[in-house]
């Protein structure tokens, strides 16, 4: 899959890559009303990655049912829209818009989201927060419900168990973890709001391992990402657990990447005399 953010609505990309030939893509993030997002800069080049603080500008939910959907609903794909919020009524109201639309199979709930009525702490930082909004989302919407998990947390298994069983059908993760770059010339933050968040490949050996913990406590299916680059990368994922990978921060290098991932995982596993995907996911 295309990750969230990283590949628009997917329309954007079709004269450069077979749509249909991706697992699924998770449009950018879609929230209960408008957002403007965060000022300029809101991006910045990093060691082996990126940062950014785009602040999930989009023009709400209504506007995409109106005008989104319409374009995308008959592309040859899953296509899986990333919902976020500041408060768990807007999850669930955004959730429940999503619900009605028959050719949208999943939504991506974004818990890394601050809840403006706590005081700004996101609401996948505890369990307790994270299973609120995955309880109240579960009864708002009916179809299957992946739930995207922050690393910024001390333990990640406790926050993947606490939404299994809230109710999500699987996981995915990571989300970007919070960094900082400093422009030394003007002796101030390179993004807008001082802290973003970090993709790319730098993120990988951290992602990878959150991967493999949550794996082994959940019973739900886990979804990997995180610096996958590279079909070895996407490999690695699915040996510590993942039943799926997500592709991001490559997109922005070369939109095809996810295909040619996908090409040449199978290609691996005829090298190897494997018959199945599933026969290498959790070999570790």
């Amino acid at each position: 899959m295309t990750a969230s953010g990283t590949f628009g609505y997917g329309i954007e990309f079709a004269d450069l890559v077979n749509l249909s030939d991706i697992g699924g893509i998770i449009v950018k993030g879609t929230t209960l009303h408008p957002r403007e997002g965060n000022d300029y800069p809101r991006m910045a080049e990093t060691a082996s990655g990126m940062l950014n603080c785009v602040g999930l500008q989009n023009k709400g939910v209504d506007y995409f049912c109106k005008n989104i959907y319409p374009k995308i609903k008959d592309i040859d794909t899953n296509m899986i829209v990333n919902v976020s919020g500041s408060s768990i009524e807007d999850y669930a109201l955004c959730a429940a818009r999503i619900n009605e639309l028959e050719r949208i199979p999943a939504i991506e709930l974004n818990i890394s989201c601050p809840n403006v009525k706590q005081g700004g702490m996101a609401f996948g930082v505890t369990s307790k927060g994270a299973r609120a909004v995955v309880e109240a989302v579960r009864k708002a919407y009916d179809k299957t419900l992946i739930v995207k998990l922050s690393p910024n947390v001390t333990d990640i298994a406790e926050i993947a168990l606490a939404v299994e069983d809230a109710g999500a059908d699987a996981v995915s993760l990571i989300n970007t973890l919070m960094g900082m770059a400093i422009d030394i010339n003007r002796r101030c933050p390179k993004l807008s709001i001082n802290t973003g968040g970090l993709s790319g490949p730098a993120v990988k050996p951290v992602a990878l391992r959150m991967v493999w913990q949550v794996a082994k406590a959940v019973k739900i299916p886990v979804v990997g990402l995180g610096g996958i680059s590279t079909t070895e990368d996407a490999i690695e994922f699915l040996m510590a657990g993942a039943s799926a990978v997500q592709i991001g921060t490559a997109n922005f290098i070369d939109p095809a990447v996810s295909v040619k991932i996908a090409q040449g995982i199978s290609r691996w596993l005829d090298q190897h005399k494997y018959k199945s995907v599933q026969e290498i996911i959790g070999a570790v």
